[in-house]
């Protein structure tokens, strides 16, 4: 893996999907200005709707419509990997959606897509939530390449499942795009991006929604990025925004060499 400058967003999206589009153009703009070569964009980041099922009215089919669009072009546009986020596709259930994070090339070509494959559902004192009933589950576990660097990829919920990663090894960056609730990121969101790095030995990008909604629902943020030894080289709280850091392959090969942990491995 060379060097690399990585960019995460953070959104604080909301129902309307034009304005919500502008935002993130906005925002990785300005990643690439401060010399992001990837880019990484939250769950969710077209639409926060009032209701669950906003995002199946404005799904897209697969290799077209202007969520898509926007996305490739502006990879294109700016010559950098755009992993973007999470948008909503058609799927075969006309009730649900593929929540779908696509990744876009230097030129704007599609490099891969992955449908979220684990669901969120929590019931709490004063919050619920069931994505089982407006997202049908992705089935393949991804594999990635991206400039020659093995990528793994999850999605928000993903991260609770440490088996999924481990299905992607070897890979030398993990991808996250989340929009994690605020009960549990405050409880759990630091912990679980901090050990999925450091038992994979990998750089994490996680890119989150951070703050309160159109909607009213609230959410953690803390975008971060952090490296193999678990430290935390970037990190957001709250708002939208942008951060950056430099993936640097001596010191990801000298974790895995001074602690060998990926081939100490018995199951």
């Amino acid at each position: 893996m060379n060097n690399i400058s990585v960019g995460v967003v953070q959104m604080v999206s909301g129902t309307n999907v034009a304005e919500n589009i502008q935002s993130m153009q906005r925002l990785v703009r300005q990643a690439a200005a401060a010399g992001a070569e990837w880019v990484v964009l939250p769950e969710y980041w077209p639409i926060m709707g009032q209701d669950d099922t906003d995002k199946v009215k404005v799904a897209e089919a697969f290799g077209d419509g202007p969520l898509q669009t926007a996305l490739k072009s502006l990879a294109a546009e700016l010559g950098i990997v755009l992993f973007g986020g999470t948008i909503p596709l058609q799927s075969t259930d006309k009730a649900k959606v593929l929540n779908t994070m696509m990744v876009y090339g230097h030129s704007g070509e599609l490099l891969g897509f992955y449908h979220k494959m684990h669901l969120f559902g929590f019931v709490g004192a004063n919050e619920s939530y069931a994505e089982a009933d407006t997202i049908l589950r992705g089935m393949d576990v991804p594999q990635l390449k991206v400039d020659d660097v093995s990528v793994a990829q999850g999605i928000c919920y993903d991260l609770r499942f440490p088996e999924f990663f481990r299905a992607q090894l070897p890979f030398d960056v993990l991808v996250l795009p989340a929009a994690f609730t605020y009960t549990t990121g405050k409880a759990h969101w630091h912990t679980l991006l901090t050990a999925r790095a450091i038992e994979n030995q990998c750089y994490l990008l996680a890119s989150a929604q951070g703050g309160t909604h159109q909607n009213g629902r609230r959410t953690f943020g803390h975008s971060m990025i952090i490296n193999p030894w678990g430290e935390v080289l970037a990190c957001l709280p709250e708002g939208e925004g942008v951060i950056t850091a430099e993936l640097n392959n001596d010191f990801l090969q000298s974790v895995r060499s001074k602690l060998p942990a990926l081939q100490h491995r018995i199951l």
